[in-house]
């Protein structure tokens, strides 16, 4: 048995809940945004981009959310279908919500930025009626993400999917997903992490975004990652990572154990995109029993693929792509 106990019985695998939007990538790299004359349209959304790259690699994986009543949701839908990801549960907003946008500037392959438009968007409007108790049940795993506890009604939402997550033992893992310009400020968006942290069992998330939890605790912030680990590991987490871009990951479950993720080379086009692909290629490790340090390496290499492609959800790998180059790597460094 492995960290985390999945339930085999289950016809789905993951189903991811949250964020659905559009990214508009520019064409024009190494160009600042006001002279980016062109864009690329993909499906985006931190949850959405990880339940992509976890159907490409063999998943049966689904996705609970909502989108608007015009061409980019339906553009969202057929796009999650195409992957192989069941959107029954979609949601159409009737209101008049819209599809967040985010631009996003590639000046150079380290110089990156995303100006999103969030105002009235339909992911935000997903409600509690939207989340079908029975849907969830036929999971082994749930994916949620920070950004959909940014407003009402998704933040109720989240936390209904997360009560019927616990009722019939499907593990939850929490993507902190961090973004600002969601929030009205850092304080408010730690205190609803916190509370959605404490009823995870496993917990992804940068050094910043794991401070971001800290705020809420009232006290100086330790800003370190063996006190993170062991004070979540007090609660229902049996798993916490702590993703660091170029250095790695750690890895740490409450065996004591600590786990460094290795890095792969790459040829970068853009620094976004690489958390989602990590954190996708991990949970399908994970999923399959795979040891931790396996399924950190088989992150990094997905990681290092999608950050060197224009796209993040058109470029998630598949096993053999990721195999491949987990493969080439070791060979290049057998050979000296």
């Amino acid at each position: 048995m492995g960290v985390l106990n999945f339930k085999q019985d289950r016809p789905m695998d993951l189903i991811g809940l949250g964020r659905l939007c559009i990214d508009l990538n520019a064409n024009e790299i190494h160009r600042p945004m006001e002279e980016t004359l062109t864009f690329t349209k993909y499906l985006g959304g931190s949850p959405a981009n990880i339940t992509v790259a976890a159907a490409r690699l063999g998943l049966s994986a689904g996705f609970i959310g909502k989108v608007s009543d015009d061409a980019f949701g339906r553009y969202i839908v057929r796009y999650l279908q195409q992957t192989g990801v069941d959107a029954r549960c979609v949601a159409v907003d009737r209101e008049g919500a819209v599809t967040g946008l985010a631009f996003t500037e590639i000046k150079s392959p380290t110089d990156c930025s995303i100006l999103m438009y969030r105002d009235n968007v339909a992911d935000l409007k997903l409600s509690p009626a939207d989340i079908d108790e029975g849907y969830i049940r036929k999971a082994k795993a749930l994916l949620i993400s920070g950004t959909a506890l940014a407003k009402s009604p998704s933040r109720e939402a989240v936390f209904m999917a997360l009560e019927y997550a616990s009722k019939h033992e499907v593990v939850t893992f929490f993507d902190i997903d961090y973004r600002p310009y969601t929030w009205t400020s850092a304080l408010e968006a730690g205190i609803y992490a916190k509370l959605a942290a404490e009823k995870c069992d496993c917990i992804l998330g940068g050094r910043e975004e794991f401070d971001l939890l800290e705020l809420a605790m009232g006290r100086p912030l330790h800003q370190e990652d063996d006190w993170t680990a062991a004070h979540w590991l007090k609660h229902k987490a049996r798993l916490i990572v702590v993703k660091r871009g170029g250095d790695g990951s750690k890895a740490y479950d409450r065996s004591g154990n600590i786990f460094h993720g290795s890095t792969f080379p790459a040829e970068v086009v853009k620094t976004f995109g690489a958390g989602d692909a990590f954190a996708g290629a991990f949970i399908y490790g994970i999923m399959q029993g795979w040891e931790i340090e396996k399924a950190q390496t088989f992150g990094a290499a997905s990681a290092s693929i999608v950050v060197s492609s224009h796209s993040c959800s058109d470029a998630m790998p598949t096993v053999s792509q990721v195999q491949e180059k987990i493969d080439r790597w070791t060979s290049k460094k057998q050979m000296g």
